[in-house]
C-alpha cells in the first residue's frame, strides 16, 4: 500500500469510529510527520489533510518554508522553554503545555509578535513515568490559572496518551478518563479560553480514542509507515 492508500484506510477508519461514538462528532487528523520526508507529506496535503504533527523544534525549522501557508503546524512533543522562540510564529498549536516555567515563554514570545498562541494541556492519563504531562488532579488547577494570567496563551483543550497496548481496547479506559477530565474543563469559567479539542489517539488505538470523545487524533505510521530511525 501506498501513503495515498494508507491515508484512504485510515480515514475510513476515523468516519467508522466516529459513527461508533455516541456523539458523532467531527474529527481532526493531525498527520504525523516526524522523520518523514517532504515527498510523502506533500503527497498527504494533496489528499486534504494539511495538519502536519512535528515532535521537534528542529524538524519544524527544516521543513516549514518547503510548504505553503495553508498548511498548520502542530508541535506535540514536548517542547523546551528555550525552543519557544524558533516555533511561536511558525505552529498553529501546540499540544504539549505542562508547566508554568514553559507558559511564561509561550506568552512573553506571542506578546512580542503580537499572537495569540493556540495550546492544548499535556495531561499524563496513563501515570507512566516515561511520559510528559501534568497528573489528573492537578490538570484543572492548571488550566485556570494559565487561562487567567497569560492573555497571549488561549486553552483550547487536552491532549493526552494510553499507555502502548497490543490490544487497543486496554487503552479504553484511560481515553475514557480523559474525556471526563475534558467534560470537567469545560465547566471551568475560562474567560476567553474555550474548551474545543480533545487531542487523544494514535496509530494503533485513535478508533477507540474516538469512539470515546477523541476529536483529534495523531497518525503516523497508519499513514507513512513504519519509521526507519537510523
Amino acid at each position: 500500500m501506498d501513503v495515498k492508500d494508507n491515508l484512504k484506510s485510515v480515514q475510513a477508519s476515523i468516519e467508522q469510529a466516529r459513527q461508533n461514538s455516541c456523539e458523532k462528532q467531527e474529527v481532526t487528523l493531525v498527520a504525523v510527520t516526524k522523520t518523514i520526508d517532504v515527498g510523502p507529506m506533500k503527497e498527504v496535503l494533496k489528499e486534504g489533510v494539511s495538519c502536519f504533527g512535528e515532535n521537534k523544534v528542529q524538524e519544524i525549522l527544516s521543513k516549514y518554508e518547503k510548504f505553503p501557508d495553508t498548511v498548520k503546524w502542530h508541535l506535540i512533543g514536548t517542547l523546551q522553554s528555550n525552543k519557544v522562540k524558533y516555533i511561536i510564529d511558525k505552529v498553529e498549536m501546540i499540544h504539549s503545555l505542562d508547566r508554568i516555567s514553559l507558559a511564561k515563554e509561550i506568552d512573553r514570545r506571542a506578546k512580542e509578535i503580537g499572537v495569540v498562541m493556540k495550546c492544548l494541556i499535556q495531561v499524563n492519563i496513563s501515570q507512566e513515568e516515561s511520559k510528559h504531562g501534568l497528573d489528573k488532579a492537578e490538570a484543572l488547577k492548571f488550566i485556570e490559572e494559565v487561562a487567567q494570567n497569560f492573555s497571549h496563551i488561549q486553552v483550547l483543550g487536552l491532549m493526552g496518551m494510553a499507555p502502548f497496548v497490543e490490544d487497543a481496547e486496554e487503552a479504553r479506559p484511560y481515553f475514557r478518563q480523559l474525556k471526563g477530565l475534558f467534560e470537567e474543563a469545560k465547566n471551568l469559567n475560562l474567560g476567553t479560553g474555550q474548551m474545543k479539542y480533545l487531542s487523544m489517539g494514535m496509530t494503533n488505538d485513535y478508533t477507540v480514542a474516538i469512539e470515546e470523545g477523541s476529536n483529534m487524533v495523531r497518525v503516523g505510521t497508519g499513514i507513512f509507515g513504519k519509521r526507519n530511525y537510523n
